[in-house]
């Protein structure tokens, strides 16, 4: 299958060679490779050698007819999704608190299966939130943007912003980053726990309002993605998110006090930012 994109050099950037534009638009090598080869990349309707320049305003047009597809089957769920963004090659959902993201063996309740409901076809994976998590997950609709999103993840230009209530929060500052590595509990297979030879993670957060009840609404922003980071990062402060059933020795049965609140990326085969938040009338904390 032919994966096409159309898009203009931004009048803001300077002459660029074709190579370097490619680079630049994170298109992986061996799809460089084949754009040469093929001379599937046409600037104002005519291929151009990579060292060639790309001038503001050149029209510039992609093939991509080399693109492996790892897609998984996930059924329809017969349920849709709550849809809060979406165009021709990515969806980005509110997933609902207490449900899985993807399924194992053979369920057929979780986010991607109501996704393949509303698209009529299995999506694609690029990020993962934790089953009592909810809020923002953005979805690819086609094979060609996966690694580009990849890709953005990694470099840091794919951003995740989250807001979480936390209980003690006096024992917050108001801003700060929390940088503790994060592996397995040895007591718990369930939980996480900070050491000293687990994976990096980097947190920043921001208290945002501090309650009368010792509560506090606080943002927080991903350098990584570590399974329960979040979680486990408060809970290292004494500050454990309200809900919290494996990290708050306080908890009493209520929902998970966290919302994946806020998605900035680059829209791949474009130079145009994105940034969606979570609607206010959506956010439950």
């Amino acid at each position: 299958m032919d994966y096409n994109f159309k898009l203009i050099y931004s009048q803001d950037l300077p002459a660029m060679a074709i190579s370097d534009l490619l680079r630049k638009l994170l298109i992986p090598r061996k799809w460089r490779h084949y754009l040469r080869i093929e001379k599937n990349i046409k600037i104002n309707g005519e291929y151009r050698y990579f060292n060639e320049a790309v001038l503001p305003g050149d029209q510039i047009e992609i093939t991509l007819d080399q693109v492996e597809s790892q897609q998984q089957d996930y059924p329809a769920s017969a349920k849709s999704p709550d849809i809060i963004y979406e165009d021709d090659n990515l969806l980005i959902i509110n997933k609902k608190k207490g449900q899985k993201t993807h399924p194992n063996l053979k369920e057929t309740d979780t986010a991607l299966n109501d996704c393949a409901t509303y698209l009529g076809q299995a999506p694609y994976i690029v990020h993962r939130l934790d089953m009592l998590t909810g809020g923002l997950l953005l979805i690819a609709k086609n094979p060609a943007v996966v690694p580009i999103l990849n890709r953005e993840l990694t470099s840091k230009i794919f951003h995740r912003d989250y807001l979480a209530k936390v209980d003690h929060a006096d024992n917050l500052k108001d801003a700060g980053t929390i940088d503790g590595a994060i592996g397995q509990d040895p007591a718990d297979q369930r939980k996480r726990m900070i050491t000293s030879n687990g994976l990096h993670a980097v947190t920043h957060y921001q208290v945002l309002q501090r309650n009368e009840d010792g509560t506090a609404i606080v943002k927080l922003t991903l350098e990584t993605g570590r399974t329960h980071q979040i979680r486990v990062h408060l809970a290292s402060l004494g500050t454990p998110i309200v809900g919290d059933p494996l990290y708050n020795p306080e908890f009493a049965g209520e929902e998970l006090a966290l919302e994946a609140y806020e998605i900035s990326l680059i829209k791949p085969f474009s130079f145009e930012k994105l940034r969606v938040k979570l609607p206010e009338d959506k956010i439950a904390l």
